[in-house]
């Protein structure tokens, strides 16, 4: 098959153990990222299979019409980026591993390790002494500090068990479901909403975005956290409407913000408020960006190639485009 992988900016999968399973087919990567579904059309115009990075390129009913060779979207994890009725209507199957019961560690540590970047000033601190000026301020600990975990999830799960290992208190959150599950689990779930954020010295968000999830996140939840408080986002940027978080860390509630997601991706505007504000911390979406993730998650694409070409296609989202 000729495979075309999109938006592997770093050229890093060719160098990973897995790629060899795609040794059969004819292989494209591309390199950058071409958000013109008219300009990304032309160039993977040959192509039978797109292998995403995650959310990095939307596939849209007009970029489906312009691929009349496509066969096969193959990918892992949730795909709100996909319209899997334009993928069905075109005949173009979508096949992506939800990896039940597996976390992403990557995201997990970089959770946690925001939180600590935050709490010790280390971007700070690291440019304070390389313009000679030695220490630029006094940090804080985690240890005894309240964690609030917004989702009762895989990813937040891991980052409760990194946080207790530090000697952090941990709270919850999040769906009526989700709050249940917590509870039965025996985990310590906030008396109301209003308390979880109030209480909590540190708050991390780990829901799926989907459309009922969207901008769940409130101008009134944020205005509940303290002045000194910190809001960190690994998961998504759309739990948050636009503007929200900018307008609460002006008003100095959450006093403090680390996020990697962010509502444009790639991200190229360098006067974005979370860019320029002194009290965000902010990385490019590298919570999932590790050799280790990247093998552990294309192994699995890669293997979805490989079913399709032998003529058993595994962990298909719209079956019925496979029997068109």
């Amino acid at each position: 098959m000729k495979v075309h992988i999109l938006d592997d900016w770093f050229d890093t999968l060719r160098g990973l153990p897995c790629f060899g399973k795609l040794a059969e087919h004819d292989v494209t990567v591309w390199t950058d990222h071409e958000p013109d579904p008219e300009r990304l059309a032309a160039r993977v115009a040959e192509a039978e299979c797109l292998v995403l990075f995650r959310e990095r390129t939307s596939i849209t009913e007009d970029l489906l019409k312009r691929l009349p060779n496509l066969k096969l979207i193959s990918q892992r994890s949730v795909y709100p980026h996909v319209d899997v009725d334009a993928c069905t209507e075109n005949g173009v199957l979508l096949c992506s591993n939800m990896h039940s019961g597996t976390p992403s560690y990557a995201a997990a540590e970089l959770t946690l390790a925001l939180m600590l970047a935050s709490y010790r000033q280390i971007p700070e601190q690291a440019a304070s002494l390389k313009a000679g000026q030695w220490q630029a301020g006094v940090g804080r600990t985690l240890r005894g500090r309240m964690l609030g975990l917004y989702g009762y999830g895989r990813i937040a799960g891991a980052v409760a068990e990194y946080a207790k290992a530090l000697g952090m208190e941990v709270q919850w959150w999040g769906s009526e479901a989700g709050r249940a599950r917590a509870l039965a689990d025996g985990a310590r779930v906030a008396e109301s909403r209003d308390a979880f954020y109030a209480s909590s010295d540190i708050i991390s968000l780990h829901v799926r975005l989907k459309p009922e999830t969207r901008d769940c996140i409130t101008a009134a939840d944020l205005a509940a956290m303290g002045p000194r408080s910190l809001l960190v986002n690994t998961s998504r940027s759309g739990l948050i409407a636009p503007g929200v978080l900018e307008a609460a860390l002006a008003a100095g509630r959450p006093g403090f913000a680390a996020v990697d997601v962010f509502d444009e991706e790639p991200l190229r505007d360098v006067h974005n408020p979370l860019l320029t504000m002194p009290n965000v911390l902010a990385t490019p979406h590298i919570g999932y960006v590790t050799e280790d993730e990247f093998e552990l998650q294309f192994a699995d694409i890669f293997d979805q190639v490989n079913a399709l070409a032998e003529g058993a296609p595994i962990h298909m989202i719209n079956a019925e485009a496979y029997s068109l």
